[in-house]
């Protein structure tokens, strides 16, 4: 089997087009997996949506800036560790069509799939309790990952293959018969870059290939620079490497 895994397009259309396009022209790639977070950050909050929603293969979870989203739009505890953040999801929120909010509801956190006798978990991140609503801060803390740190996150599951996202940069760690990948960041690096992954697998044997598909970032930034969005500024600073 082969499918691709994306993940934190974070209001990027012009990177998810350019990786889609890409992704198409291999008619052996049967799934795409995208991990959450399609929202917040960038301003093509709609656009970035409707692309996932009209492609057939892509299969979804929601992200802890899609929930945050959604609190705020059904009046419900926000988490605090994101109080930094809560103007810019209010903005977000005031930006999505009344569809494409229904669809961001419908997600599921998990995805578990099974082959053969090997699990495949894709999340987000690992879950400090699945069920819990965002505002109950779900998530685990964030850690650096790496074969002491990685097990021990993801310790729940029986999973041989783990593809999750959330922390921006790539990982990708096989320890104990357990193979962990996080493509990185899609919308948010600071070059026009997108990174995905594509996974191979035969029997529990999981191959990854690492992409970074350049792109061209100029419907991007315009859209970005055009936008009233809140710390738009700091933003472009901490997750653009400042382009403008």
């Amino acid at each position: 089997m082969k499918f691709a895994v994306i993940t934190d397009i974070h209001g990027n259309a012009a990177a998810l087009k350019a990786v889609f396009d890409t992704i198409d022209q291999n008619p052996e790639i049967e799934t795409i997996y995208c991990l959450g977070d399609l929202v917040g950050i960038g301003a093509e909050t709609n656009e970035v949506i409707e692309l996932i929603r009209r492609h057939d293969k892509v299969r979804t979870i929601s992200g802890n800036h899609d929930e945050n989203v959604l609190a705020l739009l059904h009046d419900e505890r926000y988490p605090d560790s994101y109080l930094h953040a809560k103007a810019h999801h209010e903005w977000v929120a005031d930006q999505l069509t009344p569809e494409n909010r229904v669809f961001l509801e419908r997600l599921p956190r998990t995805i578990l799939k099974t082959v053969e006798t090997q699990q495949i978990l894709f999340t987000h991140y690992a879950y400090r309790d699945v069920r819990a609503m965002i505002g109950e801060e779900p998530l685990r803390p964030t850690v650096d990952g790496n074969k002491e740190t990685l097990p021990q996150l993801f310790a729940d599951t029986s999973a041989t293959l783990i593809c999750f996202g959330h922390h921006h940069p790539r990982q990708f760690v096989q320890v104990k018969g357990t193979t962990y990948v996080n493509p990185g960041a899609l919308g948010c690096q600071p070059e026009a870059v997108a990174p995905f992954a594509i996974v191979t697998g035969e029997s529990g044997k999981w191959g990854v290939a690492f992409i970074d598909l350049p792109y061209d970032d100029a419907a991007y930034l315009e859209a970005f620079n055009a936008s009233d969005m809140p710390a738009k500024e700091l933003l472009r600073k901490l997750f653009l490497g400042g382009r403008s």
